[in-house]
């Protein structure tokens, strides 16, 4: 007689302890077998965290060649491989199966891998950073970021050897920062560890718990098994007997009570109308239902048969499996099976399911769902010759209100968004998040193509409507590009790559706006690649340039400075305007390493000119958002000798459209340095008196479309003008006109008090060394020459 272990509950809890091999949970032996599945998680990923630490390595070496003695690296390298060869090879050494068991002993051992990575990798910070410059310092902290986040990620069912790493090496570098004077970068660092740690836990959890499932399972199934195969009764869950006519026989007590009924009264009863429950009499039937009468009907097997049961008015799910049974003639004489409730695992696969389709935060489905949905939308529309459609959606604002109010106001903000949204879905679409602040709509029947330009109309006026949330009213809005099917994409990533660049012509357009996908985007896309591409490699090949225009004192009307302006001349596309590539060189980031080489090799040229000249250099808000921008400005004084008042940064007011960036914070540090501060373009943008007052400026910079229309007499132009000089002169700074093409527009500004001006009038962007030959002599000179 065959018996079968007892089965244990998928009900677990799963403390950090247990979690963590430093206590027993409440099955040893069952938590022997998920201790197991854990190494055998760490064993199959041992090769991969191999090669990543391997990497790390060799880019390590490479950022601080040059930097640290060649006999530390050559000492250092050495021992992070053996380091990480050892460590894998004990992962490997584990067995090769994950169906075994495993003691606490071996889950605590694992704590050794986490602690001689890190103690070979500290080096980094507590060695090297101290003596690199801050480049390389940035390079060294996103190496060994990255392969933080990766160990998180990897090494996640090994929790106790993660959190080991994670903790030292963070540790290590939090205190490398602090003495180094950077307490916002440890403190940086300090919180990325407790995420990448609290994300390793989150992980190392789940998985275990899927791990607990897929036990239970197995251990019901082979239960299934070994009642099948010998027909004990003795000891069984659920076993139930029918006769002939498929009507219940001896019912068991477990088997009537897990059915709710009196097991005198399920005898006799037909097997199919006590499963089928209330619907028995309205014969609607669930289809697991109904294969289980054919099968019985036919007098098969069956096995790992699913259906929904209706006990006590709780729907259950369970699991069954049978054999016909026969006696010595052969003939039939009735069904031997055996039923479990697999519920539990049901609603575990569901969430699990739904946690892979819909998205968390706002319920909506996720991009893989909106992405399975698009492909069987456009499969049955090619089936019956129809169309459909697809829309992007990015909200217009929305990082504003996250930067200035902060993640939770932006969740709830996403969540009322995607309410709207919902509201205005009808059968034939479906919405759902992307991710971030991108949304995304499938039109399953797009033949009105009127009917889907309307919704996209309808979407964007209701997602612009102003929002309350927390005593705050917000005003966000909506972009989105339409891509319509099967002109605009035969795949689904044709269609979501045009429905992409249909949003990106709306953000051009000026947002709030909705635009239909184009051929001659793609056209404009494959260009704007190729450019960014060349972009990339401009300042290595020596392709950009300065050029300088002067700026003069009103009155002397001799010269006090120059503005450096940046040029492009591409080997392939020749002069590229700088609206061009200045957009696009902060769309992909690229900003950062091109404005410090602007401003580094400005300062280069002024340290050429007498010491009364000043430079001015244009800086983006998005070089503001580097919190190494205040070193970048600080190491090209020093490395050229420019004495920092001769130093002007020039920025216009769209910098403070995002205080959460910083701004002012970044540029008081850089005012402490002594560099000035001149406010572009001011009275065209998103003017506040208040930068004036937050911000240590040095002057005010008048728009030329100001200045144009002063020297015309416009009235509304002259009073602008005579207030901001006004103003600047009261807080103590100097005013630029901008844009001075004529002697009476000069004039004009000189008599409402402008202290400097720039402009053709004066003379146009010249070369390097115009401009230094300018600087050297005298204006008077200059133009009798």
């Amino acid at each position: 007689m065959t018996t079968s272990p007892p089965l244990p509950s998928s009900r677990i809890a799963v403390d950090i302890a247990t979690l963590l091999g430093m206590r027993e949970g409440g099955d040893p032996v069952f938590w022997s077998r998920i201790r197991a599945g854990q190494l055998f998680a760490g064993r199959r990923v041992a090769l991969f965290l191999l090669a990543s630490n391997i990497l790390a390595t060799l880019a390590i070496a490479w950022l601080v060649r040059g930097i640290v003695p060649h006999w530390q690296i050559a000492a250092w390298v050495p021992l992070v491989v053996a380091a990480a060869v050892w460590v894998g090879f004990r992962r490997l050494a584990t067995h090769p199966r994950g169906d075994g068991y495993a003691s606490l002993r071996d889950l605590r051992r694992t704590m050794w891998d986490g602690f001689v990575l890190a103690l070979a990798w500290s080096a980094v910070p507590v060695f090297f950073c101290t003596h690199a410059p801050t480049g390389t310092t940035a390079g060294l902290g996103l190496t060994l970021a990255v392969l933080m986040a990766t160990a998180a990620l990897a090494m996640a069912p090994l929790a106790l050897a993660t959190l080991v790493f994670l903790g030292y090496l963070g540790a290590a570098m939090v205190v490398q920062m602090a003495f180094a004077g950077s307490s916002a970068a440890a403190l940086g660092l300090f919180l990325f560890t407790g995420l990448l740690m609290a994300a390793c836990l989150h992980r190392a959890r789940a998985l275990v718990v899927i791990r607990a499932g897929e036990l239970v399972l197995d251990d019901r199934n082979e239960t299934v098994s070994l009642l099948l195969g010998d027909f004990d009764a003795t000891g069984a869950h659920w076993l139930w007997e029918t006769d002939s006519n498929r009507r219940i026989v001896k019912a068991g007590v477990r088997f009537a009570s897990a059915c709710g009924i009196d097991p005198a009264s399920l005898n006799g009863l037909p097997l199919l109308q006590v499963l089928a429950g209330p619907s028995w009499d309205t014969g609607e039937f669930d289809s697991g239902l109904r294969t289980l009468a054919e099968r019985l009907k036919r007098r098969e097997s069956f096995r790992e048969l699913r259906l929904p049961v209706r006990i006590d008015g709780e729907d259950r799910w369970w699991e069954m499996a049978a054999s016909p049974r026969f006696d010595d003639h052969g003939e039939f004489y009735g069904f031997l099976g055996v039923s479990a409730d697999i519920t539990q695992q049901r609603n575990l696969a569901d969430k699990i399911n739904r946690m892979a389709r819909f998205d968390t935060l706002t319920g909506l489905p996720n991009r893989l769902m909106v992405n399975e949905t698009l492909v069987k939308a456009m499969a049955d529309a090619d089936r019956w010759g129809g169309r459909y459609a697809f829309m992007m959606l990015d909200l217009d604002r929305f990082k504003a209100v996250n930067d200035t109010l902060g993640h939770p106001i932006g969740d709830r903000l996403l969540g009322r968004v995607s309410e709207r949204i919902q509201q205005l879905m009808g059968v034939n679409e479906i919405c759902g998040r992307l991710g971030g602040d991108e949304f995304a709509v499938v039109i399953r029947d797009a033949g009105d193509t009127a009917a889907v330009e309307r919704l996209a109309e309808r979407i964007i006026a209701a997602l612009s409507q102003p929002y309350e949330i927390d005593a705050h009213t917000l005003h966000i809005g909506a972009s989105i590009g339409l891509a319509m099917g099967p002109r605009d994409g035969r795949t689904a990533e044709m269609l979501v790559r045009s429905a992409d660049l249909a949003l990106y012509r709306a953000k051009d357009a000026g947002r709030g706006v909705f635009r239909r996908y184009e051929p001659e985007l793609h056209v404009q896309a494959e260009e704007r690649r190729v450019l960014e591409a060349a972009l990339r490699e401009a300042i290595e090949n020596g392709e950009m340039h300065l050029v300088y225009q002067p700026i003069v004192e009103t009155g002397s009307q001799l010269p006090c400075g120059f503005e450096a302006l940046l040029r492009w001349t591409s080997r392939e596309f020749g002069s590229v305007l700088p609206a061009k590539f200045i957009a696009l060189a902060e769309e992909t980031r690229l900003i950062g390493p091109i404005g410090a080489w602007v401003v580094r090799t400005a300062c280069e040229e002024a340290a050429r000119w007498p010491s009364d000249m000043r430079i001015a250099v244009n800086v983006s808000a998005d070089q503001l958002r580097n919190p190494g921008f205040v070193t970048t400005i600080a190491s090209a004084l020093a490395s050229t000798g420019v004495s920092p008042e001769r130093l002007e940064l020039e920025v216009t007011e769209s910098v403070f459209m995002h205080e959460g960036l910083g701004a002012t914070q970044i540029l008081d540090r850089v005012a402490e340095l002594g560099v000035r501060l001149s406010l572009d373009d001011f009275g065209s943008g998103h003017s506040s008196l208040g930068y004036l007052s937050r911000t240590r400026f040095s002057s005010l910079k008048i728009d030329r479309n100001f200045v144009r229309d002063a020297a015309g007499g416009l009235r509304e132009a002259v009073a602008i003008v005579r207030a901001g000089i006004a103003l600047a002169t009261s807080l103590g700074m100097d005013t630029t006109a901008e844009g001075i093409e004529t002697k009476a527009e000069l004039g004009v500004l000189h008599e409402l008090g402008c202290t400097h001006a720039q402009g053709f009038y004066f003379g146009r962007p010249m070369s390097v060394e115009d401009a230094r030959a300018l600087a050297n002599r005298e204006w008077k000179d200059a133009v009798a020459a």
